[in-house]
């Protein structure tokens, strides 16, 4: 079971005196590092490509202690929290006063002597090689938009997230289009009409269709910042009978998996350059189609996200980290839960996870944001994607 290690209020962060005093593990340190990613005003793409690097830090800094090239008088907890330190000084110097406070405390709690100094060497060493490796995103961190219009049309003028975002390092696929799906269907077809009349009639702001349920899961899996799919990883790694090096491992896979596959569906989406129900259902009597009908005054039950709509992120996201878990899981009969910041903290539990792929490819179009063929699509692409991160860090480390 995960401590209550940390108080994280209005931008502090203070060990509980509450409840058990040990320094924190693997899955304290990653509710500690999404904290601090989210306060340093990461947005969710690179927010994935933040924890990433810090999730995969850690464990190259416990499996150099616990794995096969072990050294058995190195602090553990000292090196998981200089692995933190180090990678999250780097990528959020906002935050470093906050951050390196926090280290002291934690190293406070670790006893003296040769073991913890290899530990915080084994931990620094870690991270400063994969930062070294990951940090420079290099064409990724340049914002070149081109609107689309033409000479003297106006556009609205927010530039959409994360145009680039395909152009940087990857963790386990070969090219950001290596799972590129086909792309969205024919607006003539009839299941354009069967997706935008779903979406239409289900995610509008003032549907009839959508009862009380469906709008609680809308507004749960409104924002992809990693603290509701991390915290899924948490509800599990608390389990008994696990190790650190397995809990390492494990949110190593996850956050590479869920990193590379935001980079396949942003290179996805401007590919394909798909609109959104709310622009599609406000031009419907544009696309050809005679069974969609426009609707002039339709919004969405929550704000579209400000990227082109083919394939759904949230769901690749889901089909990533599902895929991951259930390779970890494997029979084991567990209870997977996690809480959302856009529904005031309330936790939601899935007995499968099945169950939560499946509710997060509703949850999109409860909201009004996305399509079902998106959400399957997407899902599908994550899929693939987390098999990798099974087959390079789970299977391989084995």
């Amino acid at each position: 079971m995960i401590m209550a290690v940390v108080l994280i209020m209005l931008g502090s962060l203070a060990f509980s005196e509450e409840r058990n005093q040990d320094p924190p593990g693997v899955s304290e340190w990653n509710l500690i590092a999404d904290q601090i990613v989210i306060k340093g005003g990461y947005g969710p793409a690179p927010a994935y490509w933040a924890m990433a690097i810090v999730q995969t830090s850690v464990y190259e800094a416990v499996n150099s202690i616990s794995g096969n090239d072990s050294e058995p008088d190195a602090s553990v907890e000292a090196a998981i929290a200089a692995a933190n330190h180090t990678a999250l000084s780097a990528l959020v110097p906002a935050m470093e006063e906050m951050i390196e406070s926090l280290y002291q405390k934690v190293l406070a709690k670790i006893g003296s002597g040769p073991d913890k100094n290899a530990g915080i060497k084994a931990g620094q060493k870690a991270a400063e090689e994969i930062l070294a490796e990951r940090a420079d995103l290099g064409e990724a961190a340049e914002e070149a938009y081109r609107p689309y219009t033409s000479p003297g049309n106006y556009v609205p003028t927010t530039i959409p997230a994360g145009p680039q975002w395909f152009k940087r390092d990857l963790w386990l696929m070969d090219d950001p289009d290596q799972f590129r799906p086909d792309g969205p269907p024919e607006l003539s077809s009839e299941e354009w009409a069967s997706n935008l009349n779903e979406v239409k009639a289900y995610g509008g702001k003032n549907s009839d269709q959508r009862n009380s349920e469906q709008t609680e899961i809308a507004r749960f899996w409104e924002k992809t910042h990693p603290f509701i799919y991390h915290g899924l990883v948490r509800s599990f790694t608390g389990q008994s009978g696990r190790n650190v090096l397995q809990d390492a491992r494990l949110f190593a896979a996850a956050t590479q998996a869920m990193d590379d596959a935001l980079t396949a569906i942003m290179d996805a989406k401007y590919e394909y350059h798909f609109w959104r129900p709310i622009t599609a259902i406000r031009n419907a009597d544009q696309d050809g189609n005679e069974a969609t009908d426009r609707d002039p005054e339709w919004t969405s039950l929550i704000e579209a996200p400000m990227h082109p709509e083919y394939p759904c992120a949230h769901c690749v996201l889901a089909g990533a980290l599902g895929t991951v878990l259930e390779a970890e899981i494997g029979t084991d009969d567990v209870t997977l839960k996690t809480s959302s910041k856009t529904a005031d903290g309330e936790d939601r539990s899935y007995e499968t996870v099945q169950e939560f792929m499946e509710e997060v490819e509703q949850a999109r179009i409860y909201g009004g944001v996305h399509y079902r063929i998106s959400n399957e699509t997407g899902t599908e692409m994550g899929i693939e994607v987390g098999e990798l991160a099974v087959l390079k860090i789970l299977k391989e480390s084995e």
